[in-house]
């Protein structure tokens, strides 16, 4: 009888233990759904991290881009840079010309001449003014009328003068080039004239004599040019 009794309470025991196993207690099943729960919210936050560091490396290559980008327009100045030597190139100072040279009045001549050397009794000579600048220069010079003068001398005879009749003189003024001249012609009609333009029967002589024309202009006058009247 002991000895069944004994049996009877281990086959209680066993059975009680092995349903003690099979069915956790609600402790344990609470202590289950926090550590899966744990899990799961640190695979979310794993994942959520995983996307927060990409973002930032997607940040920082955006910086790294957008820094490329200022470097790139910060650079963009290099044009100008190569266009600095044309600048230096336009700034070199180029060589001075020389100084134009003036006119030298000095080297204005005036000069007499008749057409022809000897003139018969009905024949008029033709007397030329002629003024020259002998200078390396033009010069402006004034060949009106206001300026010139005809006068036919004989010895200390003063024949003829252009100017004595002269109501009123025009003034001429032209550029000669270096080495150009202007001329001026005066037919003279063979008679006599004094200051005042007053009226003179006398004619002036012929039978070979000589007669001295002397062209002037301005202040200057020309050497003698000698003709014959017959």
């Amino acid at each position: 009888m002991g000895r069944e009794g004994t049996s009877s309470a281990r086959g209680k025991a066993s059975a009680s233990g092995s349903s003690s196993v099979r069915k956790p207690s609600p402790a344990v099943y609470r202590r289950r759904r926090l550590a899966v729960g744990g899990a799961l919210l640190l695979v979310v936050a794993l994942v959520v991290g995983g996307f927060a560091v990409a973002g930032a490396f997607g940040g920082g290559s955006e910086q790294t881009s957008s820094t490329g980008a200022t470097s790139s327009a910060s650079a963009s100045p290099a044009p100008s840079e190569s266009a600095s030597p044309s600048a230096t190139a336009t700034a070199t100072p180029t060589p001075t010309p020389s100084a134009t040279p003036t006119c030298n009045q000095n080297l204005v001549t005036v000069s007499a001449s008749t057409d022809k050397a000897a003139y018969g009794p009905e024949e008029k000579p033709l007397l030329t003014l002629k003024v020259t600048n002998g200078g390396t220069a033009p010069c402006q010079v004034n060949i009106g009328t206001s300026q010139m003068e005809f006068l036919v001398t004989s010895g200390p005879d003063r024949v003829f003068s252009s100017r004595d009749c002269q109501t009123s003189g025009e003034d001429l003024v032209k550029v000669i080039p270096p080495g150009g001249s202007e001329t001026a012609n005066f037919p003279w009609q063979r008679n006599r004239t004094v200051e005042g333009c007053s009226v003179v029967d006398a004619k002036p002589g012929g039978g070979g004599a000589y007669y001295i024309f002397t062209a002037r202009l301005g202040s200057k006058a020309s050497p003698k040019a000698v003709f014959q009247l017959s």
